[in-house]
């Protein structure tokens, strides 16, 4: 059951691996194509947060959140594969700030192509971010091992 369970951390942290490497390699000067795709949708956030909160919000650099955003995906998939709750609460965070950001079906009339597409995308990484949720409600369902205490050896009377 042991390699089972390393086997199935290892493929389900290899989306997350996988896609922080790809980011990494083409981050460059300006952030790469994820800041590049996150900084339009970013903004809209962020004026569209301005507007509810009724404040101004920070300038951040996207370039900033894409390098978070791949340390997390990094840094959390390698911890998840050795099945710490660490790794994968840092997964739940960096899906938690990302899938509402990049998949912004919301914006979108549902006649619109982009819609579905956006909507079936959401709804994937929500389940990844329930997997998740799962297993770290696993791992602490699962009390730890104690060490039992050798008795006393009885004395024989007689």
């Amino acid at each position: 059951m042991g390699f089972v369970s390393f086997l199935g951390r290892v493929l389900f942290a290899s989306i997350f691996i996988l896609s922080a490497w790809q980011a990494f390699t083409e981050f460059g000067v300006d952030g790469g194509p994820a800041a590049k795709d996150l900084a339009p949708k970013f903004n809209v956030f962020k004026k569209n947060l301005s507007a509810k909160l009724g404040v101004a919000i920070p300038e951040i650099d996207v370039r900033h959140l894409a390098a978070g955003v791949v340390a997390m995906k990094g840094l959390g998939g390698l911890l998840f594969v050795l099945n710490t709750s660490f790794g994968a609460t840092l997964l739940l965070l960096q899906l938690a700030i990302t899938t509402p950001l990049i998949y912004d079906f919301y914006n979108y009339s549902p006649e619109n192509a982009k819609f579905g597409i956006l909507l079936n995308e959401f709804m994937q990484h929500a389940a990844l971010f329930g997997a998740l949720l799962f297993f770290i409600g696993m791992k602490n369902s699962i009390p730890k091992r104690q060490v039992k205490k050798k008795a006393a050896p009885k004395t024989k009377t007689g």
